[in-house]
């Protein structure tokens, strides 16, 4: 019979090698070996075969759907002539914009995410039921306490999967798709919906020529899937903020008048608060212009260094569709192509988070975007935030 007090007296060997690999993540890639010698009677040693040594997995992750959902209503620029001083020849040749749609009647931010996320996991053949994560990158939820579980509701995902917002107002799916890369390699989640929708209508001054013009409402998604680490796709990415920058593009809380007089005890007789609410978007069009044109190649450039490429490695630049000028400006910077760049700025306006994969879905579905194709991407907006990001698509 064994005896029950028999220990282990374990030798351990481990040599390792650690590099960067082409996501920038440190990874270390060990070949660790256990012996364990038993000082026991009657307890026999375990065989190879038998053993247990420890098995380190290195995982990736790939885009492999994606969607997009826009407003019924379209205004044009003729249209917002009616409303303020302008027209369509000053608006188009200063910010590439003739269209943008508008969420009105019983449409919701919440349905257009819905849909974009729905078409997405078609796409990818993957049933709700598989999705472990949801992130939507908005600024603007229809509920306080964030629009997220809302669209874990309307697919129907039995399983209850986490989901929550992620506020980076234009940076927010370059930042999204990063969290979803990191839940994936960290946390062993499998399939991660990365949703960007904004509906940027609701918070303009339609009196406001400056700023009425640039914004539109729409939602667009991808669906992130683990993979092995050979397939991984996301090659290299780069992101920051500066709250210095906030005085140039914000959309504070109302000031209201309050009554300061203090009562008898000392205390603020201006109880309860007023109710809150936001201002509209007020925005230094010329600093947030210099701004883009200064950050988004550097941070580019940072991403393509971290993935060891360079600008003409990649197939294709895809930017937040914010102005004209700053995408062809920031190409220039970085020697890319007209016939390289995606945008769709035209039709639809700066749509917030929800540009660049609104743009990405478009350019798919009409074969644009290839499988395996290497794309450039970079949002850049409120906060202020920017960010970047080497992706393959597929």
């Amino acid at each position: 019979m064994a005896n029950a007090s028999a220990f282990f007296t374990p030798s351990l060997r481990v040599s390792s090698s650690i590099g960067v690999n082409r996501s920038g993540y440190c990874c270390s890639y060990p070949n660790v070996r256990v012996r364990c010698s038993i000082s026991s009677q009657g307890v026999e040693s375990l065989s190879p075969s038998e053993s247990r040594s420890p098995r380190l997995v290195s995982k990736g992750c790939k885009l492999v759907g994606c969607g997009s959902a826009v407003p019924n209503l379209q205004i044009s620029n003729d249209d917002l002539a009616k409303m303020v001083d302008t027209s369509d020849e000053w608006i188009s040749t200063r910010t590439g914009i003739r269209n943008r749609r508008v969420l009105t009647g019983n449409e919701s931010l919440t349905g257009l995410a819905a849909e974009a996320a729905l078409k997405a996991l078609e796409m990818a053949q993957v049933d709700p039921d598989d999705v472990d994560l949801i992130l939507l990158c908005t600024s603007t939820p229809e509920d306080l306490f964030g629009g997220a579980p809302q669209i874990q509701k309307a697919l129907g995902c039995k399983g209850n999967p986490l989901a929550f917002d992620i506020t980076a107002a234009c940076s927010g799916f370059v930042l999204g798709l990063v969290s979803a890369s990191c839940y994936i390699r960290g946390g062993g989640f499998k399939n991660v919906l990365v949703i960007g929708a904004d509906s940027l209508s609701r918070y303009v001054d339609w009196t406001d020529r400056g700023t009425c013009i640039l914004f539109g409402d729409a939602a667009g998604a991808v669906l992130v899937q683990a993979c092995d680490s050979e397939e991984d796709g996301l090659f290299g990415f780069d992101l920051h903020s500066d709250g210095d920058g906030n005085r140039h593009l914000n959309a504070g809380i109302k000031e209201n008048e309050r009554n300061h007089e203090s009562g008898t005890n000392g205390s603020v007789l201006a109880f309860p608060p007023n109710r809150s609410s936001f201002s509209c978007i007020k925005m230094n069009g010329t600093e947030v212009f210099r701004f883009a044109v200064s950050v988004v190649p550097q941070t580019i450039e940072a991403s393509l260094a971290k993935a060891g490429l360079n600008s003409s490695d990649i197939d294709w630049l895809l930017l937040h569709q914010a102005n004209k000028r700053i995408i062809d400006g920031v190409a220039t910077r970085l020697e890319v192509p007209k016939d390289r760049v995606i945008s769709n700025l035209e039709n639809y306006g700066n749509t917030s988070a929800a540009s660049i994969p609104l743009a990405l879905d478009e350019a798919v579905r009409s074969g644009k975007v290839k499988q395996g194709q290497t794309i450039a991407t970079a949002g850049f907006g409120a906060g202020l935030t920017w960010g970047s990001a080497i992706l393959r698509w597929g």
